[in-house]
């Protein structure tokens, strides 16, 4: 086989996989709108909302105040920082002031169990909640009031262990945000709908998700995850090898975007790092996934301007059919349509993300240099450990 030919043949694989995609996505919402009903409120389950959260996000009032009014009859909220002296507490204190009627606490103070300030967090909140139907969610994301009933009516089958939560990135009107939300949305979430339906869903998105005290405690709680980077894919694989379904739910939450292009590259590589770590047969995957670089190098190679124009139209008309049909439609960010013309530089970004994240194995998270090992957080020299408080 000539260079040529393996060149044109290899650019085939990423228009089959947006092919895969786009029909993995009509299936998965087309059988979650089949199967959405009323659930009795009587049959709904008490749940404890655990929230570990480290300083301000841009909205921080805003996100927690959704919490305090979902449409669910008896849950309690409880948030938990590290430090007396995080900047979150007086926020955290005025959301709980806004909802008497809700039962909601602030702890204070997590023992240092290992390398993950969010985990460590976790444990505690764990201990200290009320019900055995647990759901956790990033201290960014903002949901509607449906939210807590679009995870809880999949408990209603015993076999279920752990919901998770399909996502959308909230912008700011910057070129940066836009850039994030495209990723996500056209690109990120396709790859878990292909999953979904290949080989089911094995992992959870720490976005949001829900899980069962009894299927936690079968892995060892989140104490057996102090020191993975990627908790929240771990704890699902561990959750499924454990014999529990997971499932992926098909209403989604907003996660908020970073604001600038530097930051969404920085971000995503720490994505990309993270993920080589944790699943790296998937991350080296990708390059198979990858359509723009496969399709500039196939009209390069083309031996015809026609062949050439056949690969990049077919680029064009099912990378954005794919984005429209899971992004738009699917997850219904009706405005993202009018950037849908940005894709290709989304793609283009993405790719050279995934180039770098092969030759590196340190991120910064929340402040603070880690090497990654196998998915474990190992502190760079020198980097200061926060002190015990509990």
């Amino acid at each position: 086989m000539s260079f040529r030919t393996a060149i044109l043949a290899g650019a085939v694989l990423p228009l089959a996989y947006y092919a895969v995609a786009i029909a993995s996505g009509r299936r998965f919402f087309a059988s979650r709108g089949e199967a959405s009903g009323e659930a009795d409120p009587r049959s709904l389950p008490p749940v404890s909302i655990l929230k570990p959260v480290r300083g301000l996000d841009r909205d921080s009032y805003g996100n927690f105040l959704r919490f305090g009014d979902l449409d669910y009859p008896e849950y309690e909220v409880i948030f938990a920082v590290a430090d007396e002296d995080d900047p979150a507490i007086s926020i955290i204190r005025r959301v709980i002031e806004a909802c008497p009627a809700r039962p909601m606490r602030l702890l204070v103070g997590a023992p240092v169990l290992g390398e993950s300030s969010k985990v460590n967090k976790l444990c505690r909140l764990v201990r200290e909640a009320h019900h055995d139907l647990l759901v956790i969610s990033d201290s960014d994301i903002r949901v509607d009031r449906s939210y807590l009933r679009s995870l809880v009516e999949h408990f209603s089958d015993p076999r279920v262990g752990l919901v998770t939560s399909m996502y959308t990135g909230r912008r700011e009107g910057t070129l940066g945000s836009v850039l994030e939300s495209l990723a996500i949305e056209t690109e990120f979430m396709p790859s878990v709908l292909v999953a979904w339906r290949v080989e089911g869903v094995r992992f959870a998105l720490g976005a949001s998700l829900a899980i069962r005290r009894a299927a936690l405690d079968a892995v060892g709680g989140f104490e057996a995850l102090v020191d993975y980077c990627a908790e929240d894919f771990e704890l699902g694989r561990r959750v499924a090898e454990q014999g529990w379904r997971v499932e992926l739910a098909a209403s989604p939450v907003e996660s908020e975007c970073v604001a600038t292009v530097g930051d969404f590259i920085r971000h995503s590589l720490r994505w990309a790092i993270t993920r080589r770590h944790s699943r790296p047969g998937g991350h080296w995957g990708l390059v198979l996934t990858q359509g723009l670089p496969w399709t500039a190098a196939a009209v390069l190679a083309a031996p015809s301007g026609g062949l050439a124009g056949t690969y990049a139209g077919a680029y064009v008309v099912l990378r954005l059919t794919l984005a429209w049909t899971v992004a738009v439609r699917g997850l219904g960010d009706r405005a993202l349509a009018k950037d849908l013309w940005l894709v290709p530089l989304a793609d283009a970004l993405g790719f050279g993300v995934w180039v770098t994240s092969l030759f590196g194995n340190e991120i910064d998270w929340r402040g603070r240099r880690f090497t990654l090992d196998r998915g474990r957080l190992i502190p760079v020299a020198g980097a200061a450990r926060p002190a015990v408080r509990s």
